[in-house]
């Protein structure tokens, strides 16, 4: 009995320094987009490698990872609607805001554009188009990033988004994936940020109808997570993954990832 006590007590001890010398990880609240688009799973590995650090994505709109940060429930965020990222520094939910690329939003509709969205100059412009048609048009409305912009948009067109006909108007309350998917189903107009649309694979009639505002930038932004406000967050892991997010390295990955020849993420990261 006291040998099996001791060969008990020696593996506990084996166990606990295997479980100490696993690599160390922490939870990052990300937005659907970075997913869809497919680049979490270009950079992951590449941070494993070079860091040992288990990156633990929580992919949820940004609405939701800001909601996640300020409950202290993530160690960082990685999201994408810039006033609502300076009212969650400005709450003390996080230490500060480091820019790490950006794309564009992108409008996306039925093959031939019906409803003419083309023919506008500004995006708003192309949303009061496409509320005077009345063709059918698929919103995130999840509070994302993606929906922030659209509502925002909607708000430059001078038009009341809750006074719009459900007939035509429906909100998905779901990520990017699922919400291509049920425009593609119905063969409706929707936003988009345009890597999420480039990796969406069920585009059925859909192609891009309407682009190039100004507006319609899409910049990435990570915050970490406040570790004066939550002692348990992990700082010093959420320093090392920062400073690789700002390296040549990241730079390269994110500047490479293209499918079928376009590029998703253009890497702008100051260092």
């Amino acid at each position: 009995m006291k040998l099996n006590w001791v060969l008990s007590v020696v593996t506990g001890v084996a166990l606990s320094v295997a479980t100490f010398a696993s690599a160390d990880n922490l939870r990052m609240a990300v937005t659907t987009s970075f997913d869809n688009s497919g680049l979490s799973a270009v950079l992951l590995p590449r941070i494993k490698a070079d860091l040992d650090l288990d990156v633990q994505l929580i992919v949820v709109g940004t609405g939701q990872a800001l909601r996640l940060g300020a409950a202290g429930d993530v160690d960082a965020i990685l999201v994408h609607s810039r006033a609502a990222e300076d009212a969650f520094i400005a709450a003390g939910n996080g230490t500060h805001r480091r820019e790490i690329m950006y794309n564009d939003f992108v409008l996306i509709g039925p093959r031939g554009d019906p409803a003419g969205l083309g023919a506008a100059s500004t995006a708003a412009q192309a949303l009061g188009i496409l509320a005077a048609s009345g063709q059918p048009f698929v919103s995130r409305g999840d509070d994302s990033g993606t929906h922030k912009k659209e509502l925002a948009l909607w708000k430059a067109a001078g038009i009341d988004v809750s006074a719009l006909d459900a007939g035509w108007y429906r909100a998905a309350g779901a990520g990017m994936g699922a919400t291509l998917n049920t425009a593609s189903g119905m063969n409706a107009y929707v936003m988009s940020d345009r890597a999420s649309w480039l990796n969406f694979g069920n585009k059925g009639d859909l192609e891009i109808v309407f682009s190039g505002d100004p507006v319609l930038f899409n910049q990435y932004a990570f915050i970490p997570v406040n570790p004066v406000k939550f002692p348990h967050v992990k700082a010093a892991l959420v320093q090392r993954l920062e400073d690789w997010l700002v390296s040549d390295t990241a730079a390269g990955l994110i500047n490479a990832y293209e499918i079928n020849g376009e590029k998703l993420f253009t890497f702008n990261a100051s260092r």
